[in-house]
């Protein structure tokens, strides 16, 4: 019968049991694992370099709106934090390596480390940060399609973060005035209601 869902219970379970060393990847994975496994590190390299320019910032952050920028920078290094956890468990379950050399970071990343010299512009570098992840992690989600679910529904996850996280940076911008530092009091996101 057309559509009809057939499996054979026998033949999955023996192909298990002699494929045990091979971990949570099965013969149903149809993806590159070299190739992800890269991404991936890239990713990992990404998260990491985010939670150390949002630990930075954190502890650098002056001004007005000092508290309410802080507050931000710290629950999102703690988020790209976890991130970094997921994307490392991800990694590890295909039977890669997370790397977490210090010297391959920058190298990797597709975000950049800049520390900003004021608090409107650690918050610009934070936002063009998020807004270049999300434009990648996009386009991984649809490279990873349904080769891959498990890597892309973690990077839908992940995505769903990052882009919260530059509509908070998008808001924090719009109350600091980019000109003086001092804040507008407008809220970007009540203009558009």
């Amino acid at each position: 019968m057309a559509g009809e869902f057939i499996y054979d219970v026998e033949q999955i379970r023996a192909r298990a049991r002699r494929q045990m060393s091979e971990g949570a990847r099965t013969e149903a994975y149809q993806g590159d694992v070299k190739h992800t496994i890269e991404l991936l590190n890239a990713a990992l390299a990404t998260e990491i370099v985010c939670v150390l320019r949002y630990r930075h910032h954190y502890y650098m952050a002056s001004g007005l709106e000092r508290e309410a920028a802080a507050r931000e920078f710290d629950e999102h290094a703690a988020n790209e934090q976890e991130h970094a956890d997921r994307l490392a468990r991800r990694i590890q379950q295909l039977g890669g390596a997370p790397d977490l050399n210090p010297a391959n970071l920058l190298t990797r990343s597709i975000s950049v480390y800049a520390a900003g010299s004021s608090l409107t512009e650690m918050i610009q570098e934070d936002l063009v940060a998020e807004r270049a992840v999300i434009e990648v992690y996009s386009e991984m989600i649809r490279h990873f399609a349904f080769h891959d679910p498990s890597t892309r529904s973690l990077l839908e996850d992940l995505l769903r973060d990052e882009e919260e996280h530059a509509n908070d940076m998008a808001e924090l911008l719009y109350l600091v005035n980019p000109a003086t530092g001092e804040t507008k009091g407008e809220d970007p996101l009540a203009r558009a209601s």
